[in-house]
């Protein structure tokens, strides 16, 4: 799962502005494409660099296309951004649905002009329209403030997928050996007790138990604490 999959796509935007704070919105979430689709001002222009601040390599190497076919030709799914509810046959999401897309794919996320938004034509060629939650009675967003709430969300989402649970230092996760040995010690006290009936199941039994055990992640600390609770029942007996 990469970021390199995701863009963000602008058609026909107007103002040179936009352009350059959609540009820095994506770097402050260190994506790296931005595609624009017939811009109205020249592209690139000095304005639309100097509001870019420090996201000028997005401008340079953003591309810029003509029409919308060409731009979607490399995209595996496509979420375009409405302020309304289209009635039309095409699935609705909302940000929390987003953690349901396969970012291993091609995603692009497409936004309107800033007058208009997109057209039924446009929405057309998405996958999925997305509505970002408003003021049902103020729901105009600044296209960058759209932008930057999505990329933020999706930043989330793929750091959540791709980054490990991360443990306090201080915690040091148990080895196989020690793992081993406080089963060993639990399946001598279920044998003790004739737990494993009938016979010819023990052998799934033992390898049930042993799944449990390493899909805990125990700590050293943990599986000491389980031996010594072992040791201890077979004492009671």
């Amino acid at each position: 799962m990469s970021k390199n999959n995701i863009s963000f796509i602008l058609h026909e935007p107007q103002l040179s502005e936009n352009i350059g704070a959609c540009a820095r919105a994506i770097k402050n979430f260190d994506f790296k494409k931005l595609v624009l689709i017939n811009p109205k001002p020249i592209f690139p222009n000095d304005k639309i660099l100097a509001t870019s601040v420090g996201a000028k390599n997005i401008i340079k190497q953003s591309k810029v296309f003509q029409n919308i076919e060409k731009a979607l030709e490399n995209i595996d799914i496509v979420i375009a951004t409405s302020a309304r509810f289209r009635n039309k046959n095409i699935k609705h999401i909302n940000l929390n649905d987003l953690n349901k897309i396969d970012f291993k794919k091609k995603i692009a996320f497409m936004f309107g002009s800033e007058a208009s938004g997109l057209s039924n034509n446009e929405i057309s060629y998405a996958n999925y329209t997305l509505q970002i939650p408003t003021n049902p009675e103020f729901k105009s967003l600044n296209l960058s403030h759209s932008l930057i709430i999505i990329a933020q969300v999706v930043s989330s989402i793929i750091k959540i997928k791709t980054r490990p649970f991360q443990k306090s230092k201080k915690i040091k996760s148990a080895s196989k050996k020690e793992i081993q040995s406080m089963i060993n010690l639990c399946i001598k006290n279920l044998e003790d007790i004739n737990f494993f009936k009938p016979k010819e199941k023990m052998s799934i039994m033992l390898q049930n138990l042993r799944n449990i055990f390493y899909k805990m992640d125990l700590s050293d600390k943990e599986t000491r604490i389980l031996s010594s609770v072992f040791a201890s029942l077979s004492k009671k007996r």
